[in-house]
């Protein structure tokens, strides 16, 4: 049964719904921009500690643009200018951010998936214990056209992962790229940073930014750049080496293009930490996945357990379509038609060594 989560600012209540496998695997998620507020995996010894950052409750998450463990839409990562054209129209969409500076439409808008209370339904599936989410985004909703009836399954599943299938319909053209937005410490929350954890991503290629951090629309080689995790890396071995791309994004903020296989659901990434022994794996049926290493945490936040999150605490592995796919027709089509329903699932499993 789903436990009270506290009230909004204005007053509409949520509810927190548990997860758990029968290791002990448990995932604890809010009907408040479907967050997934703990996550509790076993290290090496078996002993289980809560691996994602988050808040304790939801007049907290509605306090801070963080976008810990949410779901995030209708367009993850940013939009260049908060504009594209579809179909010879222009939409102008909200400018909720501006890195150095340059104003985009980030993460859905101001008031974005992770703003919004979703319909919630606990219930058991094959694969283990399930929270269905569904979402209505009408027309016009932040910019964007058509009536966008989004469903998103959480599952614990016997392994020990987490499972996210997301599907929609539209009534009208639409961008759509959903993804969710957790930040992940395999050392335990709010336990220091992550430069000491090591990640390998199958990828040769990444999507370079401009100043704006949008996409230039090249897909340049990370070979003989510190963005070469094509082999295990320390994530802070190279955080501050001399080169532009990290200069631009403060760290870590790029997408990565996965070196896909015939496979529908492809291992993107693999992350361990070497004092727990925790790893973790993500599986995904997306193009990309974005990495980003908590560069703009300042120690500003106070987490569920009452530790503030410094700078580089929580690293992000976003599976999704490449950033401002709607202004480049070169990269994979984000635009849902009517007709045509989106099916979109990613895996984060857990394990040690």
């Amino acid at each position: 049964m789903p436990t009270p989560f506290g009230l909004l600012p204005d007053g509409t209540p949520t509810q927190l719904f548990v997860l758990q496998n029968a290791a002990g695997f448990r995932a604890e998620i809010t009907d408040y921009g479907g967050a997934v507020v703990r996550l509790f995996a076993p290290d090496r010894t078996g002993r289980l500690a809560d691996v994602v950052l988050g808040c304790p409750d939801a007049a907290a998450y509605a306090t801070h643009g963080s976008f810990f463990g949410c779901l995030v839409g209708r367009v993850g990562n940013r939009i260049a200018h908060g504009r594209f054209t579809l179909d010879g129209r222009t939409y102008d969409l909200a400018r909720n951010n501006t890195p150095n500076g340059v104003p985009c439409h980030l993460h859905g808008g101001v008031r974005g998936f992770d703003r919004c209370v979703w319909a919630a339904e606990p219930f058991v599936s094959a694969a283990g214990p399930a929270l269905r989410l569904r979402h209505r985004s009408p027309a016009g909703d932040e910019g964007y056209p058509g009536n966008l009836d989004v469903t998103v399954v959480y599952t614990v599943t016997a392994d020990s992962a987490l499972q996210i299938d997301y599907t929609a319909v539209a009534d009208a053209p639409t961008p759509v790229n959903l993804t969710n937005h957790s930040f992940f410490n395999l050392a335990g929350e709010g336990r220091g940073t992550i430069l000491d954890h090591e990640a390998v991503f199958r990828a040769s290629r990444y999507t370079p930014v401009d100043a704006g951090l949008i996409p230039t629309g090249e897909l340049a080689p990370v070979a003989g750049t510190p963005l070469d995790f094509q082999t295990p890396q320390r994530i802070g071995a190279r955080l501050d080496a001399p080169h532009e791309q990290l200069r631009l994004a403060g760290g870590y903020d790029h997408n990565f293009v996965i070196d896909r296989g015939p496979a529908p659901l492809a291992l993107a990434a693999s992350v361990s930490e070497p004092s727990s022994g925790r790893t973790l794996d993500v599986l995904t049926t997306e193009p990309g996945i974005q990495f980003y290493t908590g560069n703009f945490l300042a120690g500003t936040i106070v987490g569920k357990t009452g530790a503030a999150y410094p700078w580089r605490s929580g690293f992000c592995l976003e599976t999704q379509h490449f950033p401002d796919s709607p202004n480049q027709p070169a990269f994979p089509s984000v635009i849902l038609r009517p007709g045509r329903t989106l099916t979109s699932t990613t895996v984060y499993r857990f394990g040690t060594r």
